[in-house]
């Protein structure tokens, strides 16, 4: 019977996009090793990326209120197409640094919170970030106000209206396929990121890229409530510390990453894990930080609530739009 008590518990992890450094450097070490580690071998786990085991972003969620997917990670800007209001953390035009990223996931981390455990019965354990999603473009630009008329890769609804809103034309194209879209000239440009770009090869058919975040990429890790509260008190505390301890370097990486996406493309020193490049990198000037914010207030913001109702109205002006001084209405 001590023996049997003493079994390592065993987990089953859904993670995020396998392939990228998210996953590769973070959150599979830490679930194959660290966890071990952190709980004297009294937990072992298995994980896999969502789209290597067999399973769609759009039912993660779903999967973990069923408890079929115990312990998962879901991509707000996927999970945003059934439930609008998870995605205002990473709505276009919002964050334009992690810096701010930072302080607008902090401020509505306690709704979703409470979102996920009323809707999907998830416990929010944490919150991870990609790197910035920018503009490459494939002839020269100076800012947001010279790609009116241009066809821009998105990859999202929200991209997609604010790419519009530019006076641009918005073209969703699988990220596989951006590279042979802008050689072939089915777009001029594209909304990607700026390290995963490099690394997909867009230095050779580009040469500009902008320094702004127009998205990120922020994704949630949860546990089904019933697999959580099963476990031993003290083995949730372990998993609850590390698991603080993984967010933090996702998050320190993404912003690494982010920086060394624009030097290796730009052929700039810091540039240690991509292809050199010699694009130019296009500042955030004056004109661009007030179109930004136009663009978030004028079109992003009222058409996010258009999709979303009175629920997300209501959850900006608690959470984020103090700080912002923005406030939405919705009839």
């Amino acid at each position: 019977m001590a023996q049997e008590a003493e079994a390592p518990i065993q987990l089953k992890v859904i993670g995020g996009l396998g392939g990228v450094s998210q996953y590769t450097r973070y959150e599979e070490p830490f679930w194959r090793r660290r966890i071990g580690e952190l709980t004297g071998g009294r937990v072992q786990a298995e994980i896999a990326p969502f789209d290597r085991a067999g399973l769609r972003a759009e039912e993660i969620l779903p999967l973990m209120r069923l408890g079929v997917v115990p312990f998962g990670t879901a991509l707000l800007a996927v999970v945003s197409s059934e439930e609008p209001e998870f995605n205002a953390v990473d709505l276009p035009a919002l964050n334009p640094d992690i810096g701010t990223l930072r302080e607008t996931v902090q401020r509505y981390r306690p709704h979703l919170k409470e979102l996920l455990l009323d809707r999907y019965n998830v416990e929010l354990l944490s919150v991870y970030t990609y790197p910035a999603q920018v503009i490459w473009c494939s002839r020269p630009f100076t800012g947001l106000g010279d790609l009116a008329g241009r066809r821009i890769r998105t990859s999202s609804v929200g991209q997609a209206e604010m790419v519009e809103a530019l006076g641009a034309i918005s073209v969703v194209i699988p990220f596989a396929e951006i590279v042979g879209a802008l050689r072939g000239g089915v777009v001029e440009c594209a909304v990607t990121g700026t390290m995963s770009g490099n690394s997909i090869g867009l230095t050779a058919v580009t040469s500009h890229i902008h320094a702004m975040a127009i998205t990120w990429g922020v994704s949630v890790f949860g546990a089904n409530s019933a697999a959580w509260h099963a476990l031993p008190e003290g083995v949730r505390s372990s998993i609850r510390a590390g698991l603080a301890e993984l967010e933090t370097a996702i998050w320190n990486g993404a912003d690494r990453e982010t920086g060394e996406g624009l030097n290796c493309s730009s052929g700039q020193s810091g540039c240690s894990d991509g292809r050199m490049g010699n694009l130019t990198v296009v500042p955030l000037s004056a004109a661009d930080i007030a179109r930004r914010r136009q663009l978030l207030t004028s079109t992003v913001l009222p058409r996010w609530v258009d999709r979303c109702g009175d629920g997300c109205a209501e959850a900006w002006n608690a959470y984020l739009g103090p700080s912002l001084g923005i406030t939405v209405r919705h009839p």
